[in-house]
């Protein structure tokens, strides 16, 4: 079973926030409310932003988008996440690296999220 995550971003210094366990209160920062984002599930941008991925065995291998997404220093994806059941697990990207991750996956469904930092948070069923 998949689970849906949260994320949440501060708009004036450009925190991000990935919630583990909701409590009820307000996410704040700067002395602002964050921002909860929605995760884009279809590319109707030029560059592909939807995680694809392939498993073998126990294990999911995903890419950021059909064709590899841009990681230069301007425009990249800083991480890629994998939600399933009880677990979370991230991959921290940096420019120059490929968009790709590998994670350890149980049977069925998951829930991958990455986010670029120029189009925001992105997800797909894998």
């Amino acid at each position: 079973m998949s689970v849906e995550r949260k994320f949440f971003r501060c708009n004036v210094c450009g925190n991000l926030v990935g919630l583990i366990l909701e409590g009820g209160g307000e996410l704040v920062c700067c002395e602002q409310p964050m921002e909860l984002l929605t995760a884009n599930t279809v590319d109707a941008s030029a560059e592909k932003h939807v995680p694809v991925g392939k498993r073998e065995g126990g294990r999911l291998s995903v890419q950021v988008g059909s064709e590899p997404h841009p990681m230069v220093a301007k425009h990249y994806i800083q991480w890629i996440a994998v939600s399933q059941a009880d677990r979370l697990q991230i991959a921290f990207l940096h420019p120059e690296e490929d968009p790709v991750a590998v994670f350890d996956v149980m049977e069925g469904p998951a829930l991958v999220y990455e986010y670029c930092n120029l189009h925001g948070l992105w997800k797909a069923e894998l």
